[in-house]
């Protein structure tokens, strides 16, 4: 159906609330699309629909049909066609954000690939697209695939950044004619602005200390310098390539993950009461009452348990590494939750595919997802204060753990 030159949208949105039609989200989103492409075709030719003007460069020429997949479903546009040169409308070829057009990419490709055909006829069907050509598809995928790669690529000039938290998502990936599962590797730092930016990202076959050293030296080989502290799990192998790669930067184990490898210790009717003792220790208000807290709660879970108890000092450096810092930034840096919260949006991303069919797909829906909340957080505030990203790279540095020969006081510049 070709656009009215003058569209009444007051009377179309009364008639269809009138009607109860299913289809009003569908209707309203075409009317005003229908209704930009007509008035930037009337700007372009220097005069409306119809309308005798001595300033007209140009005239109208019908429409051309085009469909137009949005979250409300496909809709039939119609694209006002001018009689010298062309009109189109460039915002209508990035109606996706990168993330949702990743999802159509990884799903298409699938298809593609010899993935269940009943699998990806749901899975586009839950994204409200009626069809998608390998014309599509293929253009998406290499518009996509130089986003994402110039993300992943770009320089790491925003530093220093202080603090880095990094993590593994395994996933599920076709090699081979058959399903083995990978580990995605991110990282995310606070930049010397005090705002939060996603470093990078790699899919490796293993987590294991070869795969983390060259993630590590990749990022620092991009520009990453000034690390003072790195929080994540007990990934393996991961505390030998920080030392390799980041020289200067601690490890701070992430509490809430120690905690559950801690009351795998002790018995299930006793794992309350020792949670509760351990979190004691982070809510003292300074460093001083934080070790003797540690010390009164090692002694107390060593009179019942002391396996955990021996667990527990072993982990006394690791859990504590976020005590040399200003305490307003305590709770920010003391466990892995930040990056929590970015692997469950990975992670609803990732489970609309399940298994994906090669490896550069999970870059290009991942790599999108990644790059989405970095430009989200560049237009949120800041994580950190500038003061205390000061204060925080005032660290001591010491060249032996147990006898330290020298206690140096260093600050990055910012």
């Amino acid at each position: 159906m070709a656009a009215e030159p003058s569209l009444n949208v007051a009377n179309l949105l009364r008639e269809h609330l009138e009607s109860a039609s299913p289809d009003l989200l569908r209707a309203m989103v075409q009317t005003f699309a229908e209704t930009l492409m007509s008035a930037e075709a009337d700007a372009v030719c220097g005069a409306e629909y119809g309308e005798r003007s001595d300033e007209r460069v140009n005239s109208r020429n019908g429409y051309r049909h085009r469909d137009w997949d949005t979250r409300a479903g496909t809709v039939e546009l119609a694209i006002p066609k001018l009689r010298q040169g062309s009109y189109f409308p460039d915002w209508l070829l990035q109606h996706r954000r990168r993330a949702e057009q990743a999802l159509v990419s990884v799903v298409a490709t699938s298809y593609l690939l010899g993935v269940s055909t009943r699998r990806v006829e749901k899975l586009v069907e839950q994204l409200g697209v009626k069809q998608l050509s390998k014309s599509q598809v293929s253009e998406m995928a290499r518009h996509l695939d130089a986003q994402v790669e110039a993300f992943r690529n770009r320089p790491l000039d925003a530093g220093p950044y202080t603090f880095v938290w990094v993590d593994a998502l395994v996933i599920k990936v076709r090699e081979h004619g058959r399903t083995i599962n990978v580990h995605a590797l991110v990282a995310v730092g606070v930049n010397a602005d005090g705002g939060r930016e996603v470093l990078g990202l790699e899919v490796t076959s293993d987590e294991d200390g070869a795969g983390w050293l060259a993630f590590l030296r990749s990022l620092t080989a991009r520009g990453l310098s000034g690390v003072r502290l790195v929080v994540s799990d007990a990934h393996r192998g991961l505390v030998n390539a920080i030392g390799a790669a980041l020289p200067g930067a601690s490890w701070q184990r992430c509490r809430t993950h120690y905690l559950r490898n801690l009351l795998a210790k002790v018995p299930k009717t006793a794992q309350p009461w020792v949670a509760t003792l351990v979190r004691t220790v982070f809510d003292q208000p300074d460093t001083d009452e934080v070790q003797a807290q540690f010390a009164r709660v090692l002694d107390t879970i060593g009179d019942k348990f002391p396996d955990a108890a021996e667990h527990l000092d072993t982990a006394r450096g690791d859990l504590l590494a976020f005590t040399a810092f200003p305490r307003e930034l305590w709770r920010q840096i003391w466990s892995n939750n930040p990056q929590e919260r970015l692997n469950k949006e990975i992670r609803r991303r990732t489970d609309v595919v399940g298994i994906f069919p090669n490896r550069a797909a999970i870059i290009r829906l991942v790599g999108a997802v990644l790059a989405e909340q970095t430009d989200e957080w560049v237009e949120g505030r800041r994580y950190m204060g500038l003061d205390l990203l000061r204060k925080a790279r005032l660290t001591p540095i010491t060249t032996d753990a147990d006898q330290p020969e020298t206690d140096q006081i260093v600050e990055i510049a910012a």
